[in-house]
């Protein structure tokens, strides 16, 4: 005998054993069932027709007795399996010669719900549609049965052409949703009826009380389904909210879609006065400023409040409750004090570079305060500190000391446009459109103030004048400031082509019109882009054109088709890096996995360096010269449309936690095995992932890099760290960034980025955020977005341009600046202090019952600030909050069932 049958022989044995156990196992009670299930079957077996309906009945009810609850298959099941085949040959015989409908039916559905257990295609369902499509008996064989009978609909949905068979699958759905609604199985009727695509069933079936758990259940899929399923469940969502009067949920929802006319409809449709304004504050916070009738109730309430005019006023009551309004000084955020002297000479180095360095930190670090202890009292005797083009960003900086306050921060900088340095004025004219960031004012200062130096013939007061415009009028879509800054493309073409004056104004465009498919622009950005030389092409701010072009289409999706069509004719080594750009602006935020698929992909190709053995002779040495030139334009040419690739899987992953979580694990391939340009790449990728949202392991990998021998790399990985942190006041990266600082001492360039990332980790005195998202991390902000991709794609050139002379490009980052507070108001808009308890938000997504949506948190008095990832709710059932997210500015209502 050979060894496999010695070892198989007992194997056989032992399962032959076990059925015997098996029968011999059986309870008395089990024996019993499973006489009387024979014996049932044996009747449905004989002639006389009358034992049919009494047995079936029997039948049906030992089976419903079991399966209302499952853990396991039921005994009656169990049992009836080997019978299942003889079930379905009773009913063909029945079907022949009963007339009796009824006990056809109830012979069908029993072998539907047998069915169940035996895992053969469709035959559950095929059964169910035989029998009667009560709503009374679909429920009486339990849930398990239901959901079976719902995954077999949605699997022979797509399959089926026959219009008969399709309105009978929908009848029987018109059963299920209830039986869901009604047993806390709201997911389960939202997935049936998305994988058939009828969502509007839903609305027919959804109460007040499973409203809000199937709204969150919806807004949860988003970013899982591809267009345009998305929006057809925000939009079911949205028509929820509006059947069951919840306007700031749909308010919200109507700007995740994106459309102006709904989101106008939802705010003139409201009639309570007290949400009407709660909504105001939400349009504000997303920038998005309605015209309304001047006739309508609380008309200047609401225009001051979509305006933003009241956001530096409540700011500074926020510092004022927190007791930091005393101006700091760059070495209050330094702490040079605490290094290990071992560089003294490390500050002497480069001081011009130092300074500029400490202009930059001023202003971030007291952004929104009005005052500071460098430019507000003497400011000239600063500015002359810095060399020609350092005094533009230092004159720069009083725009973000002075951010948001368009009445009183105008005046301190009006004396800067009289200076007899040009660098200066422009400065002011940058400084100008900074104050005005995010604010809008019916007088129009910014505009009044810079429209006559947009054709200024200094190219850098024009620059000043053209930057501060696209920041203070960012996403307005205003046509006046966009012919305005068009007419600087024709004025070029008469006095000879200035790249950087371009690129700004492109720039600008991009910023003003963002995410508004805006024509004209587009119309401009592209003629631009056709008519350019190849050698203007190769200057490093033509990557502003197609930026600015893809700003216009930011998050519009397929809308972009025609522009990439478009610029197929353009010539090559721009036409990629220009159609990634705009694509990728495109799909920013959508978590789109296709797209990131198609940027990987072309991050992983790559040019083989010329073979060596090439000929020797005159003729062959011309020809090997020719082609390593050639092999090294295409490295060049792919090398910027890459980097721009690798911003791209950091743009769209970072909408959604898992999507930015596979990021950042591709990306550590991308570090070990690509080229340098995408290494270059990377560290500003990481950054944009976790923006003002210090994770430890996107830290450590930008620590790392802060030390690599690519003094590019190093650069972005330092200024990535300031991404990361900005706004947090984070201890531990304070603590690295002061140890950089030693390390990089006799590095003027890397310290200077040091510098950087240190003002930007104390933003505001660690009051504000730069992240893009808010309103629970759902909703985009496309003006953000803007500021953040001008400030990465110049350091795709860090040494050229941040580096270089255009370093106000930092500035852009002003468009993202956030204060992160939590602040509460009574319905006539009085400050309003009450209780709210802190914690990490805890996602609640299909959990039954009221479960808690916060945890580990602590309880505070309003106005409070809010970290990334935590969440507020009321400490008292006094009031009510009048929207559903406790988030920057609050409107609270009495609760008239409060009793003290």
């Amino acid at each position: 005998m050979s060894t496999a049958e010695k070892v198989e022989e007992p194997v056989v044995k032992a399962k032959g054993k076990e059925k015997e156990d098996e029968k011999a196992e059986l309870s008395d009670e089990d024996k019993q069932l499973q006489d009387e299930l024979n014996l049932l079957v044996e009747r449905l077996q004989e002639a006389d027709a009358d034992l049919y309906r009494p047995s079936l009945e029997a039948m049906a009810n030992l089976i419903r007795a079991s399966t209302t609850s499952m853990t396991s298959v039921p005994k009656p099941l169990k049992f009836m399996r080997p019978h299942y085949e003889t079930m379905k040959e009773i009913h063909k015989k029945m079907t022949a010669k009963l007339k009796d409908v009824n006990t056809l039916k109830l012979c069908a559905e029993i072998i539907s719900v047998l069915a169940m257990t035996m895992g053969t295609g469709k035959e559950c369902l095929v059964y169910r549609l035989l029998s009667d499509n009560s709503t009374e008996s679909l429920g009486e064989w339990g849930h398990e049965y239901v959901r079976h009978l719902s995954g077999e609909i949605a699997a022979n949905w797509p399959e089926s052409t026959d219009n008969l068979f399709k309105n009978r699958l929908i009848e029987l759905i018109h059963q299920i949703i209830p039986y869901n609604m009604a047993h806390n199985a709201e997911a389960e009727a939202c997935d049936l009826l998305m994988e058939i695509e009828r969502l509007d069933l839903l609305e027919n079936y959804v109460d007040e009380s499973a409203y809000p758990r199937v709204c969150l259940y919806l807004q949860s899929c988003v970013p899982y389904v591809a267009e345009p399923e998305n929006i057809s469940l925000l939009k079911c969502a949205l028509n929820l909210s509006r059947k069951f009067n919840q306007h700031t949920q749909a308010m919200r929802l109507a700007m995740m879609i994106n459309e102006p006319e709904l989101i106008k409809e939802i705010f003139m449709s409201c009639t309570d006065s007290a949400v009407q304004k709660q909504l105001a504050f939400m349009l504000g916070r997303q920038q998005i400023f309605l015209e309304l009738p001047e006739g309508c109730n609380d008309y200047d309430d609401l225009v001051e409040i979509m305006s933003n005019s009241h956001l530096n006023h409540h700011f500074l009551n926020l510092a004022r409750e927190l007791d930091i309004m005393e101006p700091k000084t760059p070495e209050d955020v330094y702490k040079s004090h605490l290094d290990n002297s071992r560089a003294p000479f490390g500050s002497q180095i480069d001081s011009a570079r130092q300074n500029l360095a400490a202009s930059f930190v001023n202003g971030f670090v007291n952004a929104g305060f009005g005052q500071d202890k460098l430019l507000m009292e003497d400011g000239n005797k600063w500015l002359y500190k810095n060399k020609e083009h350092g005094m533009l960003s230092a004159t720069a900086s009083l725009g973000l000391i002075l951010l948001w306050d368009v009445d009183g921060g105008l005046t301190p900088i009006d004396k800067y446009l009289y200076s007899n340095e040009d660098y200066i004025k422009a400065g002011a004219l940058l400084a100008c459109g900074i104050v005005n960031c995010g604010v809008r004012n019916e007088v129009d200062p910014a505009l009044a103030l810079l429209s006559d130096y947009v054709l200024h013939q200094n190219s850098t007061m024009r620059i000043g004048a053209i930057l501060g415009l696209g920041l203070a009028y960012a996403g307005s879509n205003r046509s006046v400031v966009l012919e305005l800054i068009g007419s600087v493309f024709s004025s070029e073409r008469r006095t000879g082509t200035n790249m950087e004056v371009m690129g700004i104004a492109a720039l600008a465009l991009g910023m003003i019109a963002v995410g508004s498919c805006n024509s004209e622009v587009t119309e401009v950005l592209l003629q631009i882009i056709m008519d350019r030389s190849e050698a203007d092409l190769k200057d490093t701010y033509a990557r502003f054109l197609p930026l600015g072009l893809g700003l216009v289409y930011l998050g519009r999706q397929e809308a972009v088709e025609t522009v990439t069509a478009a610029l197929e004719i353009v010539t090559e080594p721009f036409r990629s890096m220009a159609t990634t750009m705009v694509e990728i602006c495109a799909y920013a935020g959508t978590g789109n996995v296709l797209k990131i698929q198609q940027l990987l992909h072309l991050c992983s190709e790559h040019y083989e360096p010329a073979a060596a053995d090439e000929p020797t002779s005159k003729k062959g040495d011309a020809k090997a010269a020719d082609s390593a030139k050639e092999k090294e334009d295409k490295e060049k040419d792919l090398s910027g449309c890459q980097a721009v690739a690798v911003l791209g899987i950091a743009l769209i992953a970072m909408g959604e936690e898992i999507g930015a979580e596979m990021a950042f694990r591709s990306f550590g391939n991308l570090l070990r095995y690509c080229e340098p340009c995408i290494r270059r790449a990377v560290p500003l990728a990481l950054g944009l992932i976790s923006v003002s949202n210090p994770k430890l392991n996107i830290l450590d990998t930008l620590s790392k890099f802060s030390h690599d021998s690519d003094a590019e790399v190093a650069h972005n990985a330092i200024f990535a760290m300031g991404l990361v942190g900005a706004g947090t006041n984070n201890a531990r990266l304070a603590s690295m960034l002061r140890q950089l600082a030693q390390y990089h001492a006799k590095d003027p360039n890397n310290l200077f980025m040091v510098r950087i990332a240190q003002g930007l980790t104390h933003l505001g005195k660690g009051t504000f955020t730069i992240s893009p998202y808010h309103s629970d991390r759902q909703l985009m902000s496309p003006v953000a977005v803007a500021g953040l991709m001008a400030a990465l794609v110049s350091f795709l050139d860090v040494k050229n341009i941040i580096l270089g002379k255009s370093h106000y490009l930092l500035y852009t980052l002003t468009t993202a600046m956030q204060p992160r507070m939590l602040i509460t108001f009574t319905e006539d808009l009085n400050s309003c202090p009450v209780p709210v308890r802190v914690g990490m938000a805890v996602d609640v997504v299909g959990q039954a019952g009221k479960p808690k949506t916060i945890t580990g948190f602590q309880t505070h008095t309003t106005p409070v600030l809010l970290a990334m990832g935590e969440r507020a709710e009321l400490a008292t059932e006094e009031y009510i909050s009048l929207t559903p997210i406790m988030e920057g500015f609050c409107i609270l209502r009495k609760n008239p069932n409060y009793v003290p």
